[in-house]
């Protein structure tokens, strides 16, 4: 009987189960449809080799790599790699713990004290991704006392972050210091009033106004906080990032960055700034105290490249040649590129499904690029987002411009 009851209750609560997946599954197929209809899927391509400027598809197709955040060339660089296996050997392959557990090694430790020499700040705590570091960051010093001034282009992280705390949330328009003016005086009443802003837009490669950021912030007595990923390590003079770029080092009272771009482009994020706020992240930040510890080898991938660029400015020097060689000789050709003189260069589109077109037709070319669209972008104005790296050779260069020029042409984008 007990024997015929089991098998009766399993078949049922395999019935419910399959009966609600099947109703997700059901919810779930319409916004596919819609998304293919609109020809913004994304769809992975394989890649199988390293990351580097040429790189082999897993279809075999060979194509220079003009899409990655790879800004000086050093995710596949021998010193880097070697440093990386030296401490898997040394340390193993992960610590299998947090943090303030048992997952705390020297190599973590100095890596922080690297960091936080880098950007002269007076300490550094690490994450998993920058995505963690901004998730973790405003929740925890900011209360419902306190006010927070967002531009509205700001990258997904930083929204989502915000959406975590209590602090009274204002949200300024794009680079508008009029509204970010406006939106202080709004908030005079808060404890605290943090300006909160990428350094440089990911998707438009156009750099915030941070002289007049700093300057408000002093007028009204706020504090501010950038998200430099998309120039820590290659932007301005020593490649120190956007208080560097308009030569106000030591400006920015947080700054939250990435190794997952230009430091390596293995993994992980940071916070730095004062001391009294890094050890409150120690102690109370989420993302921190309940996510693994960086595995080892990435540790001392991100350790190798902070050596390399604190005391040299050859790639950073390198990539600003390439940057301006490619922006003015597409232009000269007639395609409109967004963006500050950073590598970030979007050739405008306009169409999502042009855009889609245009990419593909580049890899037949044997360029690596990604069409860029809705929700990614706004409506209207998909883009090709081109990344330039310090390991692009001229000739790389030429190649990318010569390919987007037969397909412009091709797709009537120029004339």
């Amino acid at each position: 009987m007990n024997s015929i009851f089991e098998k009766n209750l399993k078949f049922r609560n395999k019935w419910i189960l399959e009966r609600f997946m099947s109703l997700l599954t059901e919810c779930i197929i319409p916004e596919l449809k819609v998304i293919k209809a609109s020809g913004t899927w994304k769809k992975e391509r394989i890649i199988a080799s390293p990351q580097r400027t040429r790189i082999i598809l897993a279809n075999g197709t060979e194509a220079l790599n003009f899409c990655a955040n790879n800004y000086l060339g050093l995710s596949d660089n021998k010193e880097v790699i070697s440093a990386a296996k030296v401490a898997l050997d040394k340390y193993g392959a992960g610590l299998s713990s947090v943090r303030f557990i048992c997952g705390t090694q020297t190599i973590h430790v100095e890596l922080e004290k690297k960091i936080a020499q880098f950007h002269n700040r007076e300490d550094t705590i690490l994450y998993a991704s920058c995505f963690d570091a901004n998730a973790g960051l405003f929740e925890t010093f900011l209360t419902s006392e306190d006010a927070i001034l967002s531009d509205e282009l700001n990258h997904a992280s930083i929204i989502d972050g915000i959406r975590l705390c209590k602090a009274k949330k204002y949200r300024y328009k794009h680079r508008d210091m009029v509204d970010l003016e406006n939106k202080l005086q709004e908030s005079m009443s808060s404890r605290l009033r943090l300006i909160a802003t990428d350094g440089v837009f990911s998707m438009d490669g156009t750099v915030t106004p941070l002289p007049k950021i700093l300057e408000l912030a002093k007028k009204y007595n706020a504090l501010t906080f950038v998200d430099d990923c998309h120039a820590t390590g290659f932007f301005g003079k020593t490649g120190r990032g956007t208080e560097d770029y308009f030569n106000q080092l030591g400006s920015i009272d947080i700054i939250n960055s990435t190794l997952g771009k230009a430091l390596g482009g293995a993994a992980g994020g940071y916070t730095t700034g004062k001391k009294e706020l890094i050890n409150l992240l120690k102690q109370r930040s989420r993302p921190y105290l309940f996510s693994n510890s960086l595995p080892p080898p990435v540790v001392a991938s991100a350790s190798k490249v902070m050596d390399l660029i604190t005391n040299s400015t050859e790639l950073l020097n390198r990539l600003k040649n390439n940057t301006n060689l490619f922006r003015n000789n597409m232009k000269t050709a007639g395609f409109t590129i967004s963006g500050d003189n950073h590598p970030i260069c979007p050739v405008m589109i306009g169409d999502a499904k042009l855009a889609n077109e245009f990419a593909n037709k580049m890899i037949e070319q044997g360029i690596y690029v990604i069409g860029f669209n809705y929700p990614v972008v706004p409506k209207n104005k998909a883009r090709i987002r081109v990344q330039i790296s310090a390991a692009h050779s001229q000739d790389d260069i030429k190649q990318a411009v010569n390919a987007f020029i037969h397909v412009g042409k091709k797709l009537k984008i120029i004339k």
